[in-house]
């Protein structure tokens, strides 16, 4: 059994019994769930800076371990907003990636930016529990579901008010999804998701594939300002980072100083082309 295929299985425990403790009908009197939403989309698209980034929270990872053990969630997002990023990604998986249940909620109490729920999800109850915690919007992941899903899924955040990240890891996930475009933003992560290996390849092979209405963000692995270029100059109009920034002592002064020198590199580039 690869990695994502027991992660899927925990998962699968995971909701039966968080259904059994809180159904959906519970979810529902939660404050969150008659709130308004932010649009990841249009913040990202509508952003005046030259680099849209969603600044993701998370304890550990799969990959590398603990990463920031004890981090704390408030600190970390008012870094990120105080930076320029202009959303928020916050992961909910506890067993994998250090989650704890206030998490989401937390962040949507006090940030004043779109945020993502990044997860495994795999049931629609999932997409009530995320509008139910706060979320904005909701990472579906083209590989661990079937066509069919992905158009339910989608169409169930569409109903809650929520905006669908739908995210690609290879020709075959775009191919799943070739006559589908009724999502609000296409990823595409570097991590493969059999070896956990990086493939930046992936950005430049893969951008064209995708529906050219569909805002395009690129996902995992960025740690450089020249990266920023490189897929900013592609058509990229946004990009997830979480392991670089949470992995430093400051998370949102990492966010910072990347920004900075990306902008200054975007700058210096223009002025070269216009010369």
């Amino acid at each position: 059994m690869s990695l994502l295929e027991k992660i899927i299985v925990d998962k699968q425990k995971e909701v039966q019994k968080k259904k059994s403790l809180y159904p959906i009908k519970k979810l529902e009197k939660s404050i969150y769930f008659s709130s308004s939403t932010i649009s990841l989309k249009q913040r990202i698209l509508e952003n005046l800076e030259p680099f849209s980034i969603i600044a993701e929270f998370k304890r550990k990872s799969p990959s590398k371990g603990v990463i920031h053990e004890n981090a704390k969630i408030e600190e970390v997002i008012f870094g990120y907003m105080q930076a320029g990023a202009c959303a928020l990604s916050i992961l909910t998986d506890e067993k994998y990636f250090g989650a704890k249940p206030n998490d989401l909620s937390t962040a949507s109490y006090w940030s004043l930016c779109p945020i993502l729920r990044k997860d495994f999800i795999i049931e629609d109850y999932q997409i009530y529990e995320a509008k139910a915690i706060g979320a904005d919007a909701i990472l579906l992941i083209a590989r661990i579901l079937s066509f069919k899903q992905i158009q339910d899924f989608t169409q169930t955040a569409h109903q809650l008010g929520m905006e669908v990240l739908l995210e690609f890891h290879d020709e075959l996930d775009i191919q799943k999804c070739a006559d589908f475009d009724d999502y609000h933003l296409a990823g595409i992560n570097h991590r493969n998701l059999d070896t956990l290996h990086f493939d930046f390849e992936n950005s430049l092979k893969l951008y064209h594939r995708l529906p050219p209405n569909i805002p395009k963000i690129a996902e995992s692995g960025i740690h450089e300002p020249q990266t920023l270029l490189i897929l900013k100059q592609i058509g990229y109009h946004g990009f997830l980072i979480g392991e670089y920034f949470m992995k430093s002592h400051n998370p949102g002064q990492t966010c910072k100083n990347l920004l900075k020198e990306a902008k200054q590199l975007w700058e210096t580039t223009k002025s070269k082309s216009a010369e």
